[in-house]
């Protein structure tokens, strides 16, 4: 693993400080509401870590994919180059 995969991974991990917020706030609660909430919570919870890996995942993929296309695009344009002096080369 990298290392900008895995500050991304990290950074995947981090709460929202609204998130945050309410963590604490259930915590705060008295233990029999607290117990309620704590499953719903930790399922919120691992749904916004999940999310957060796929956008992570999904912005690493569009880098990728734009650095192969300029990759592609000097190809294309050093191709050209060539045809056309090949071109040239023949009607001579």
């Amino acid at each position: 693993m990298t290392k900008l995969s895995q500050a991304a991974e990290k950074k995947a991990d981090e709460m929202p400080s609204d998130l945050a917020e309410l963590i604490e706030a259930v915590e705060r609660l008295p233990l029999p509401q607290r117990g309620e909430l704590n499953e719903i919570l930790s399922r919120v919870v691992d749904s916004t870590r999940r999310r957060r890996r796929i956008l992570n995942l999904v912005q690493e993929a569009l880098g990728q994919l734009r650095l192969d296309m300029k990759y592609l695009m000097f190809d294309l344009e050093a191709t050209r180059r060539e045809r056309d002096e090949y071109r040239q080369q023949l009607e001579e």
